[in-house]
């Protein structure tokens, strides 16, 4: 019987109400019919995209950072460490003092002169080793070529530019920097950034008389940097673009507290899209930085506002290694025969960093029959290994690891060199 009554009322439902029968009277007194489905999408709880970053990270760079990866992600959740920029424009000697009382330290000649200590070290010792193995002429051959090598070859000097100074608190202290203030020309002090974003700008090695293109520049960090070299001082030139004119604004805003004018009107700052940089002005630059967009770990794994790890930019994120790819194509057809480019982020994914470089190699000799050489620079994880952590197993360039004792980065740097 109930399973007749079942088919009947299916047959009913099927059929629809006959006069006078309301919904209600078929399907029950108790029940109602609903005519519109719940919304779910509204309801259900929403995945924060700090947690989709983390979890992203969790999966991949486990296998790529192995054993080390529970120590940077711990580094990644803490509060970062900052570095004061000196600003060369400004008051130098009371900005310096008033660093140096804080216990900050400018590791870039700080290293510099470590080195030098350590070459004038190896040199000596050399030069008493071949004492004891016998003289020609007063000098032993040993010691001779020794002391040709420390006179003529002083190591770092060629390649690190000792007018961009960076002062930092030593590892383990998380002192803060307080904001810098203007002196009495109402040009601030020094800018507080990631110290690692310093590395770019020095393995670029800008002279003076250079041409630089700075593809990607806002907010303004690195191309600050760069004029501290004083590359628009004395006969250099500096091309900031940035695709984003709001972003663009930005780097107005930041020159205009840090440069003095004159300066400031020896820079060019454009909105180009950066991917067809060749088509405006290709084959010129003797210097060419390449910041790219990227995943921006630090970010995505602590703040939700503008986190690329959103649901809604999915697309955005999966198509980042295509535009980065671009854009270090088109730095590196902007420079000259002979040029350098630097491309950095600031991720730890192999995706963006070395697959990046090597597929623009690849592309390079092949689409356009253009040259292209990697450069080595380990002689700087050598040189700053005090102030960073640098991961040993980056198969191109170089690329620094968050640590809780120096919580930097992350920050990837290579450097080519266009045949």
């Amino acid at each position: 019987m109930a399973a007749l009554l079942g088919g009947a009322a299916a047959a009913l439902l099927r059929r629809g109400p006959g006069p006078g029968l309301g919904a209600g009277a078929v399907l029950g007194a108790g029940q109602r019919r609903h005519r519109h489905k719940e919304k779910w999408a509204t309801t259900a709880p929403r995945i924060p995209s700090t947690r989709l970053a983390l979890h992203h990270f969790d999966t991949s760079y486990s296998l790529h950072l192995g054993e080390l990866w529970p120590s940077v992600r711990a580094g990644l959740l803490c509060e970062q460490k900052y570095g004061a920029l000196l600003n060369n424009f400004s008051a130098v000697d009371h900005v310096t003092q008033e660093l140096e009382l804080l216990n900050a330290t400018d590791f870039v000649s700080e290293a510099l002169q470590k080195a030098q200590q350590s070459q004038r070290g190896a040199a000596a010792r050399e030069a008493v080793r071949g004492s004891q193995e016998g003289c020609v002429q007063g000098r032993t051959v040993i010691q001779a070529e020794t002391m040709t090598q420390a006179e003529t070859s002083p190591p770092f000097r060629a390649s690190i530019s000792p007018k961009i100074k960076c002062y930092t608190f030593p590892r383990g202290d998380i002192t803060r920097f307080c904001p810098a203030r203007p002196d009495i020309l109402g040009l601030l002090g020094y800018y507080l950034m990631d110290a690692a974003s310093v590395l770019p700008v020095l393995a670029l090695d800008v002279q003076q008389d250079d041409l630089v293109l700075d593809l990607c520049a806002a907010p303004g960090g690195k191309t600050l940097a760069l004029l501290q070299t004083g590359l628009c001082v004395s006969g250099g030139h500096l091309a900031a673009n940035d695709v984003s004119i709001s972003r663009t604004k930005r780097l107005h805003q930041i020159l205009h507290k840090y440069v003095p004018r004159e300066v400031r009107e020896a820079v060019s700052v454009t909105s180009y899209d950066g991917r067809d940089w060749q088509d405006v002005d290709g084959g010129t630059f003797h210097k060419v930085l390449v910041d790219v967009p990227c995943t921006t770990d630090r970010h995505s794994a602590m703040e939700e506002d503008n986190n690329i790890f959103h649901k809604r930019r999915t697309k955005e994120r999966q198509m980042l290694p295509m535009l980065q790819l671009q854009l270090l194509m088109a730095g590196i057809l902007a420079a000259k025969p002979g040029g350098d480019v630097v491309y950095s982020t600031c991720s730890l994914s192999p995706l963006q960093n070395e697959c990046v470089v090597e597929r623009a190699v690849e592309i390079a000799e092949t689409q356009f029959n253009v040259s292209v050489h990697v450069e080595d620079l380990s002689h700087l994880r050598t040189l700053f290994q005090d102030t960073f952590s640098f991961f040993s197993d980056c198969r191109l360039g170089e690329l620094v690891l968050p640590h809780l004792t120096a919580n930097f980065g992350p920050m990837y740097f290579c450097k080519l060199r266009r045949m």
